[in-house]
């Protein structure tokens, strides 16, 4: 049976499961709070643990409201656009210069040359893209070789339409999906360790299912968070 703690104009569904850790997700598309805890985790402490967690969740639910599925993005001035689960307003900038992208606190400013159309402009914010990821993964990767006892010969970055990555276990590689980099970082690395998973169970058995739970416990919250957050159609089926 599903227990509820409320703070405030908070209301918080609770859920045991046979976990490790207590587990907090805020879902789209109106901000639903959920914990997951262990089984034998008492009520009260569930209150404790979400009580110091007060403040995320607020901004988590803050970041929905302002947040709206992805319509296909033109990189014009003022247009809306994500990297890793924050929204940034675009700025277009015309110079005889070579492309380039800045990013500050608020805003992604795209520099490109007079005349450059859409097209242009789309693919100097998806090389940006990749740029960022290429960045961020080798680390993730190489910290779950460790935990994993694995090895990835090489990873790659691509637009993919119905999957956020793959694995190819017996030649292995990863494949990422360049969308990722719009999505919390959190997420990034649970898609890192699922596809890397692959390289110790090739199919979606119960050993893959188990060789998760013990190595990242909440997966399946973090699964459907990806899937969940509006931010592009994109579906993760695996």
């Amino acid at each position: 049976m599903t227990e509820t703690i409320h703070l405030g104009d908070i209301i918080i569904a609770v859920n045991r499961k046979a976990v490790k850790n207590v587990h907090l997700s805020v879902h789209p598309p109106d901000g639903q709070v959920t914990l997951v805890a262990p089984t034998e985790t008492r009520l009260e402490v569930a209150r404790a643990y979400a009580i110091t967690k007060l403040g995320w969740i607020r901004d988590q639910q803050a970041k929905l409201l302002a947040q709206a599925r992805e319509t296909p993005r033109r990189f014009i001035e003022r247009e809306s656009h994500y990297l890793w689960g924050r929204r940034y307003l675009m700025t277009v900038e015309y110079q005889q210069a070579k492309p380039s992208v800045r990013l500050d606190h608020k805003r992604i400013t795209l520099t490109v040359r007079p005349g450059s159309d859409g097209e242009k402009r789309a693919k100097v914010i998806h090389d940006w893209h990749k740029s960022l990821l290429h960045t961020v993964v080798p680390p993730l990767i190489r910290k779950w070789e460790t935990k994993l006892k694995v090895r990835v010969v090489g990873y790659f970055l691509q637009r993919m339409k119905t999957k956020w990555g793959s694995c190819n276990h017996q030649a292995g590689h990863i494949r990422l999906n360049t969308e990722l980099v719009k999505k919390p970082k959190d997420l990034l690395e649970y898609v890192i360790v699922h596809e890397m998973t692959h390289l110790l169970e090739p199919t979606h058995s119960d050993r893959f299912a188990a060789i998760l739970d013990g190595h990242y416990p909440s997966w399946r919250e973090a699964r459907a968070e990806l899937n969940e957050l509006p931010l592009t159609a994109v579906v993760w089926n695996e």
